[in-house]
């Protein structure tokens, strides 16, 4: 199986949980992404406070073809997450494990896998600044 998780969650994701989800005695690489909230945001006028985060109801089945698709025709084991709800500065939005036989697909489907996220996935954020503030982010691409 090469996707073992593919989830949007309300709640916190545990990198440990991906990494565990892709153990496989095959793999000789394992790599991570975690995508955080950050304090700013080059279009924001003050400091970020948190990302209100939506899906589309389909956005489970959508992350696991978005998985799918990165992993090709490679040997790769996925864990992906997205979290939704509000989640505060530094905690996680994505969760990504990829569990791989080398170190150079693992780092490739790793890093599609998030791109395509981006690129693809309909989850939408709102930007919540220190004065209260708000914008929404990701609508239309």
């Amino acid at each position: 199986m090469t996707v073992r998780l593919a989830r949007i969650s309300d709640q916190p994701l545990s990198l440990d949980a991906h990494i565990a989800a892709v153990e496989n005695t095959a793999a000789g690489a394992v790599t991570t992404f975690v995508g955080r909230v950050r304090d700013h945001d080059p279009d924001a006028a003050d400091a970020v406070v948190a990302l209100e985060y939506t899906a589309h109801p389909d956005a489970e089945a959508a992350l696991h073809r978005i998985a799918e698709a990165a992993a090709g025709d490679t040997d790769a084991v996925i864990a992906v997450s997205h979290r939704i709800g509000r989640l505060g500065v530094g905690e996680a939005a994505v969760a990504i494990a990829v569990a791989s036989s080398h170190r150079d697909e693992a780092f490739t489907v790793c890093r599609e896998v998030i791109e395509a996220i981006k690129r693809d996935l309909p989850v939408w954020k709102r930007q919540v600044e220190v004065d209260g503030t708000t914008a929404w982010k990701g609508i239309g691409g």
